[in-house]
């Protein structure tokens, strides 16, 4: 409770010093609207639909992209850790690749795959698969090598070892590169609906570029606000309980 307390009174404390800059006319309203006008859009923009649809539309291409990233990563980033030989080239080409900007995969999913929700869907993927990838082949290599001797002492071998003895042990990492991966897929996502113009769908990223066109300024910093909403929601509802069993689990918590 002291917690959420804090919390609350420090995001207050932030909107006060914003509408305190908007009172004192440093910049023009068109640059910095107060808080009650980005407000208002933002129950405008609730009560006509089109906010709850961009975001649905959006956390929709978001799980479908983030998902098969996840599902590429998982097993590659084990398969490079028991493997040299791919640890050499697939786990190098993943480390150069995720230093890549997200932004970067735009032209060439426009140039692959036109205005599409294909390319939008290529650029989450690329934006999630090296995390996970990078995270679940350190994890695995981190393991101490007691673990695996003793469960080819009692008779693991093979896929049993990976899948019963790897995998778990690797779970901290696993979890950690899982919620970078989700960041980067967020952000990767973002940059595509903002380049990308379709007509299956308008998402957050949608909105804020209409924001952009238009300057309606209000538009911008609501649509911004309400990502960054997601965004917190993600991390609270998705990954900290995950990280929370996993600090007890192995008595790491405070």
């Amino acid at each position: 409770m002291k917690r959420v307390v804090t919390s609350v009174l420090f995001f207050a404390g932030l909107v006060a010093v914003w509408q305190a800059l908007a009172a004192a006319g440093l910049w023009s309203p068109v640059l910095l609207p107060p808080p009650g006008d980005v407000a208002h859009y933002l129950l405008k923009a609730v009560k006509d639909g089109s906010l709850l649809e961009a975001s649905l539309v959006t956390l929709g291409r978001l799980l479908v992209g983030y998902l098969l990233g996840c599902l590429l990563g998982l097993p590659l980033g084990l398969a490079c850790s028991r493997v040299q030989a791919l640890s050499d080239t697939i786990g190098v080409l993943a480390l150069g690749l995720q230093t890549l900007p997200s932004v970067c995969w735009v032209p060439l999913a426009l140039l692959w795959y036109g205005q599409s929700e294909t390319a939008m869907l290529f650029v989450v993927v690329m934006g999630t698969l090296w995390s996970v990838l990078i995270a679940v082949d350190n994890g695995a290599q981190s393991l101490p090598p007691i673990y695996v001797r003793a469960a080819r002492t009692m008779g693991s071998h093979g896929l049993h070892t990976l899948i019963h003895v790897v995998l778990p042990a690797s779970l901290p990492f696993i979890v950690s590169g899982m919620k970078q991966g989700w960041a980067f897929a967020w952000r990767s996502l973002m940059a595509a609906e903002i380049y990308v113009t379709i007509l299956t769908g308008y998402g957050l990223g949608h909105l804020l570029h209409f924001g952009r066109e238009l300057n309606d300024m209000t538009q911008v910093i609501g649509v911004m606000l309400i990502i960054v909403v997601i965004g917190l929601l993600a991390d609270k509802l998705l990954f900290a309980p995950w990280e929370r069993f996993l600090h007890r689990r192995w008595g790491t918590g405070r």
